[in-house]
């Protein structure tokens, strides 16, 4: 500003990290940027509000204001997030705690009121709480897009939910220089796409390689930018445009629900480990007044799958079973004979490629850590294959 004063400014924490690597000792920053910088442990942070100020300290001439207090840790999700407050859809809560418990993503179809946003929205309450290096990892992509605020570090996992008639650009990231996306901003988090057939088919197919590779890159005539893209994608659709009960009672015909739910690839849907479909609550289950399940029990289970999971990737970059190579699919998930003919037959009637082979197999294993078990019973890949519902719509 011309008086002097120092603005805030966008990536302190990723140039404080910076600081830390190459062994700088102080760091000068904005004083509305000193909670992020003050988050990174063993360096010196002098907040000027002013230029005067910023020589002074760095002269010694200006005594340096003690580092502001830490925010308040954050508390637990608010009450209206919790997993008892959803009526019914006992398989679509039990496939989320699968999702959840593997880090795997789901498509749930299903008419409108029938639960899948609340759903959806309550995924996040069961995740496991961000280690301290996915916090500082969150908190700079959040810093570097300008999002951070003055509330310092981002505890909770993201949940980002944008419009479906959000651009590429928007979704994926870019600009000049290149600037990252919604699915960069939900990295260690959760992406929510409601509508799905609703986006623009070419924006849907551009989430193939972050889906893939868990990263994106950006290349523009100013520069390439490559950005961290590892979430949980929760996608939503009605069965049709109608918004009929189910896909069995849809009253479109093939040509209408095939424009609609064509705009869904065949790639893309590989990419997807759980397709759910909810059905219409019925009277019932409206008029129970006996609360569910509530979301730290199921949280306390996806918890102790994810301990299985890490103790058995000790030593690996992979942490969760739904980023496993293939490699390591064959290796901790080799199928027993009745297993195999199992496969057989859903690669046979479902028509699996080679990639929802593996994904079967990879949410086999997930349930298989939620029940305790060492090794894939056909129960286990039983379970997972019914979660292969567009596969089977489409084929038939």
């Amino acid at each position: 500003a011309l008086d002097g004063q120092i603005q805030p400014v966008r990536g302190t924490l990723a140039v404080a990290l910076a600081c830390r690597r190459h062994r700088i000792a102080t760091l000068v920053v904005p004083v509305a940027n000193a909670a992020e910088a003050g988050a990174v442990e063993g360096l010196r942070v002098l907040a000027a509000p002013t230029l005067r100020e910023a020589v002074g300290l760095l002269s010694g001439e200006t005594v340096a204001a003690p580092p502001p207090a830490a925010p308040p840790p954050s508390g637990p999700p608010a009450d209206d997030l919790d997993f008892a407050d959803v009526r019914g859809q006992a398989h679509a809560k039990r496939a989320l705690e699968i999702a959840a418990a593997g880090a795997h993503n789901v498509l749930l179809v299903g008419p409108p009121g029938g639960g899948k946003t609340m759903l959806a929205r309550r995924l996040a309450a069961i995740l496991p709480a961000l280690t301290r290096d996915e916090i500082l990892e969150v908190s700079t992509i959040w810093s570097v897009a300008g999002l951070l605020g003055r509330q310092g570090l981002l505890e909770r996992r993201p949940f980002r939910a944008p419009h479906h008639t959000i651009s590429v650009s928007g979704l994926i990231g870019g600009g000049s220089p290149p600037h990252p996306g919604e699915v960069t901003l939900a990295h260690n988090g959760v992406l929510f796409l409601d509508e799905w057939p609703e986006f623009q088919q070419h924006v849907l197919e551009s989430l193939r390689q972050p889906l893939e590779d868990g990263r994106v890159t950006i290349a523009r005539a100013r520069g390439v930018g490559d950005f961290p893209a590892r979430f949980q994608l929760v996608a939503a659709a009605n069965p049709c445009r109608r918004g009929c009960p189910s896909l069995d009672q849809c009253l479109c015909t093939p040509a209408e629900r095939d424009r609609y739910l064509g705009r869904l690839s065949r790639p893309l849907l590989d990419r997807i480990d759980l397709h759910v479909e909810l059905p219409a609550l019925a009277a019932a289950d409206l008029a129970g007044t006996a609360p569910g399940e509530p979301s730290a029990a199921v949280a306390a289970r996806v918890a102790a799958a994810r301990a299985r999971q890490h103790a058995r990737f000790r030593g690996s970059s992979v942490r969760v079973n739904a980023v496993m190579s293939a490699r390591q699919v064959r290796k901790l998930c080799a199928p027993a004979p009745e297993v195999e003919r199992l496969l057989a037959q859903a690669i046979e009637r479902l028509g699996l490629s080679a990639r929802g082979h593996d994904r079967v197999l990879r949410v086999a294993r997930t349930i298989a850590d939620l029940a305790g078990a060492e090794a894939l019973r056909p129960e286990h890949v039983a379970e997972a294959i019914q979660y292969r519902g567009l596969d089977r719509q489409w084929r038939g």
